[in-house]
């Protein structure tokens, strides 16, 4: 047994030393010492050894497996050391490499627009309101003095989901759920997403962002509205900026006027960017017609109001001399690092 137990053992130094990867180590531990291995083996066989012999024999067995295992453990060891400092002069890092940029990314520009020309009339004392983009026909044309038969109806081109329901053309519809409230005085801003059925080029969208500003109160007057919007076209162009109202029509609001404000690229002398005028348009505005507060449940003999409409993306195409509306959706990351 003596004699089998050394065959054993030179036989697993053997193939230790001639092992030149770890996979080949684990091999010997399992042919030598595993549950099928040859050690194992020999102590099935304890039982055709004297009784009296059996001491000895699991001993030596005991011997064997022992010098095994110690010159096993430090082959892998050293294996395992040399492959590590192999892998590092592989691998080898320089330290001294400027490290990766993360790429952070950053506001679009009509957002930036939009929180811009909130914190202008929030600074006022308005407040921002949300509502629904997908609308009642009441809401978005009938309680605003567009009935069925009115031209601008037919002017909007709108995408009606059933005869009643619609993809809002206007933010003003929040407005009006804002007035049924009955809660007043009202200072809001209607920011958000409005659909119309327009053909995609420079200036036109099928989808834009729009920003509706209603104000109702006691002794609400033009001069309000004037003083308002002059206020914000100041805080949002800069302080040399002048503004001028042109009579105009909308249905909802008596008397009606559009804005225009000093070409902030030439100061209003005349450029390419204002086309030699000296002025660009910027919103539509006016005082609340009387009927609109009535359908509101609002006494147009106590209380009036002013209401305004401003284009977002036309604010960050002029903010940013942006010459193409089509860019701010096209998510080109060359576009937008620029902001």
């Amino acid at each position: 047994m003596r004699e089998k137990l050394e065959q054993i053992k030179a036989e697993a130094l053997r193939q230790i030393e001639a092992s030149d990867a770890l996979e080949k180590l684990n091999e010997v531990r399992v042919n030598f010492l595993g549950k099928k291995g040859e050690l194992t083996a020999v102590l099935k066989g304890m039982k055709d050894v004297l009784p009296e012999e059996r001491p000895k024999v699991g001993q030596l067995v005991n011997e064997t497996r022992a010098e095994i295992e110690k010159i096993l453990e430090e082959s892998i060891r050293k294996m395992e050391q040399a492959v590590r400092e192999a892998k590092m002069k592989t691998e080898v890092i320089d330290v001294t490499l400027p490290a990766r940029k993360n790429n952070v990314g950053h506001r679009h520009p009509s957002t930036i627009a939009l929180e811009e020309v909130e914190r202008i009339f929030i600074g006022m004392g308005y407040e921002v309101v949300e509502g629904p983009e997908v609308e009642k026909d009441y809401y978005n044309f009938e309680a605003l003095n567009i009935p069925a038969d009115h031209p601008a109806k037919d002017e909007q081109d709108t995408f009606y989901i059933t005869g009643d329901i619609l993809l809002r053309t206007q933010t003003s519809s929040t407005q009006v759920h804002e007035m049924e409230k009955g809660q007043l005085p009202i200072r809001m801003i209607a920011p958000g997403r409005v659909f119309r059925s327009d053909e995609v080029d420079a200036t036109h969208s099928p989808s834009f962002h729009q920003i509706e500003g209603l104000v109702i109160d006691k002794n609400i007057t033009l001069a309000d509205l004037k003083g308002t919007l002059a206020e914000f076209a100041r805080e949002l162009f800069g302080e040399s900026t002048k503004v001028k109202f042109r009579p105009h029509h909308f249905p909802f609001t008596e008397p009606s006027a559009e804005m225009d404000v000093t070409c902030f690229k030439c100061g209003g002398k005349g450029c390419r960017f204002c086309k030699g005028e000296g002025w660009i348009e910027i919103l539509g505005c006016g005082m609340v017609h009387p009927h609109v507060l009535e359908m509101s449940g609002i006494d147009p003999e106590k209380y009036s109001g002013f209401a305004f409409g401003v284009g977002l993306e036309r604010i960050a195409l002029l903010k940013y001399e942006i010459d193409d509306m089509r860019l701010l959706y096209e998510n080109d990351i060359r576009f937008l690092k620029q902001f």
